[in-house]
Formats: structure tokens, sequence, C-alpha cells
């Protein structure tokens, strides 16, 4: 058996990650995700699932049923000593439809353990950024 990669930061395990979803590999996606039994993951549909094997069961099903392509963008990042938290957004491409998915909100959470950064959540939903449109063309007057 192969040792364990470890990462040096969190941006190092997220790629990784992102590449794992590329070649469409559950088992190697889940070697870049925390141990910890409370490790939750939360798909689109809104369905939360927790600890290591629910959550690879999850990703091998959806890899079955279609080769995805996620197109990543970092929208902000906090870093810690032990814990990192990205907010990104990501647009899904299925087989080869070239026709785009989403965007989704996602926001991964990182920790710092004996092995590196690792993943400890991942929480994507559909973006609605209607509220904020809205927010954004009302005029604001400073009293």
């Amino acid at each position: 058996m192969s040792q364990p990669i470890c990462f040096a930061s969190p941006e190092e395990a997220e790629n990784a990650f992102y590449n794992a979803i590329a070649l469409g590999d559950a088992d190697l996606l889940m070697q870049y995700w925390s141990e910890e039994e409370e490790t939750v993951c939360v798909h689109p549909t809104g369905v939360r699932l927790t600890g290591i094997l629910p959550i690879r069961e999850s990703w091998r099903s959806i890899f079955d049923n279609a080769r995805i392509r996620v197109q990543p963008e970092l929208q902000s990042h906090w870093q810690g000593s032990v814990m990192a938290i990205h907010h990104l957004s990501e647009v899904l491409y299925v087989e080869d439809d070239p026709s785009p998915h989403g965007p989704l909100h996602v926001t991964h959470v990182f920790v710092l353990g004996p092995q590196g950064w690792r993943m400890a959540a991942r929480h994507a939903s559909a973006a609605d950024d209607s509220q904020q449109a809205m927010a954004d063309a009302v005029p604001h007057t400073l009293h």
C-alpha cells in the first residue's frame, strides 16, 4: 500500500480533489478527505452525508452515472493555523454536453492533521444571486 499524500496547503488538497473529480475516481477523491467521524458533504440536492463511507458511495454513484467536469473559481478564503475555509463558484459540464450547469456556490472546510491538509466539509448549493443583485441595485444613503 502506498503512503498517503501529505498536502502542505489547503490549495494543494483542493486541486487534488478537483483532479480526482476529473478522473471520476471516488477512491482517489476520498484520500483527500479528513477521516474524522463528523466529516460532512452536502450535494446540491440538499442531502447531508456524514462520514467517509456515505460520502464515498455518493461520489461513486455520481461517477457511475455520468462523467463530469467541474470549473471551480475561488471567490474568497480564510486560513488559520489548523483550519481553512474556501468559498467557490462551480460550473459543471456533464459528458460531452457543452452547455454549463450551475453555477453552484460551494464551501470547503479544510483541517490540518497528521497527514497534512484534508477536506472536512463540502457544501454545494445552486446559486441564486437574485437577492444580492436586488440589494446591489438599491441606492445606499449614508446619514
